[in-house]
């Protein structure tokens, strides 16, 4: 191979990502993974039946591009039950292999050359490589610890002419931050006169502790210029079957088509199957959601509440953040690592969210979606620290 062949990464700084990295050390350890955000108890055995039903009875081909019509039926009357949003099953909603499929497609759909994204930092690491790969550039807004509260005159100092979408996220990954209704409307104000889209990654949106989930999906004018993302591996604790979907008026979803058709063409059809019989006979599957996770939180925030983390407010997801300043001042990749080893506990470090991570925030997330004994004997660990 000549060097004038030698391969250019279109992603250079890219490389393995930090779940994938402290789920392996874990498992080499042994130690308790409360890193990758995944459950580990089983999800309604209701719904795993019925997905064996459809392989059993057939339903094993491709699937419509868009989806399954019967699923994206049950999607549009849980949207109805949630929001008191109408959207039309035709052509507003797409089903999509992953709510990350749906990022990537929203992304590289509405993305030009050249054009700028602003993201919100701490931000999930799947945004940015999308928006390289499509042309794009990042613009960030910090949230500062603890509350990680939006600041609108720093966002209104980065719009510009070139600013072509908004990403948001809430309930937030990683800090469990929950936007509040003037925090759309703040975004609204600010955008409404300019050509500017709004991807909003609603994944975590029925694991919402407090009175009722703020959603682009409720804001009568953002609803009209946005692209809701939404999953039901998060939904019904199913990270492996990999199926979500995407709500947009009908000019963006068929931009979003053109895309989605490439990448993954469609998503499991038995699943789809499976999932459209959940929704149906149990309306109801998502409501509680919100409580069997507040649950789950207030037992491991109650198990370190006397340790010597400071735990910073939950108001959402399935994630907590420990601040560990009095304990080390190791940088928490680092502190993460000996975690690992010293501990036996796997956690993530909060600063590979950032582009540029606060010099001395000392902040690591742990995910609660396990089971009480785990996060109880978790907890025990750490408490000795």
């Amino acid at each position: 191979m000549t060097n004038a062949s030698i391969l250019t990464s279109k992603l250079p700084s890219v490389g393995t990502t930090i779940f994938t990295k402290m789920s392996a050390l874990a498992a080499e350890k042994g130690a308790i993974n409360l890193s990758q955000g995944f459950p580990d108890f089983p999800p309604d055995a209701r719904l795993l039946e019925r997905a064996s039903q459809a392989i059993l009875t057939g339903n094993n081909q491709y699937a419509p591009m868009a989806g399954l019509p019967i699923l994206r039926e049950a999607i549009a009357n849980l949207i109805e039950r949630h929001y008191d949003r109408k959207v039309s099953v035709l052509d507003e909603i797409t089903v999509t292999s992953g709510a990350s499929e749906a990022i990537f497609d929203a992304i590289a759909a509405l993305v030009h050359n050249g054009d700028e994204v602003i993201l919100f930092d701490p931000a999930y690491d799947l945004y940015e490589p999308a928006v390289t790969l499509a042309g794009g550039i990042c613009r960030r807004v910090t949230l500062s610890a603890p509350e990680f509260r939006p600041d609108w005159l720093a966002f209104a100092e980065l719009l510009s002419d070139k600013t072509r979408l908004v990403l948001i996220n809430t309930p937030h990954n990683p800090t469990g931050s929950c936007w509040l209704a003037e925090d759309l409307e703040s975004l609204w104000q600010a955008i409404a006169s300019r050509d500017i889209y709004v991807l909003s990654d609603e994944v975590y949106e029925f694991i919402h502790f407090g009175e009722s989930a703020v959603s682009v999906h409720k804001h009568s004018e953002l609803k009209k210029r946005s692209v809701v993302v939404s999953s039901f591996g998060k939904s019904f604790h199913l990270t492996g079957w990999k199926v979500g979907y995407v709500v947009a008026p009908a000019e963006l979803t068929v931009e979003l088509r053109k895309v989605h058709q490439f990448v993954s063409f469609c998503t499991a059809t038995p699943l789809q199957q499976a999932l459209a019989e959940h929704l149906m006979a149990l309306p109801e599957a998502s409501t509680g959601l919100a409580v069997f996770y507040q649950q789950k939180r207030d037992v491991l925030r109650k198990a370190l509440a006397d340790s010597r983390f400071t735990l910073l407010p939950c108001e959402g997801t399935y994630f907590q953040l420990l601040d560990y300043s009095a304990i080390s001042d190791m940088q928490d990749v680092a502190f993460c690592e000996w975690l690992i080893d010293a501990v036996g506990v796997a956690a993530i470090p909060i600063s590979v969210f950032y582009q540029q991570a606060p010099k001395d925030q000392r902040i690591i997330r742990l995910c609660f979606a396990k089971e009480d004994s785990t996060l109880l004997e978790a907890a025990r660990r750490l408490a000795q620290l």
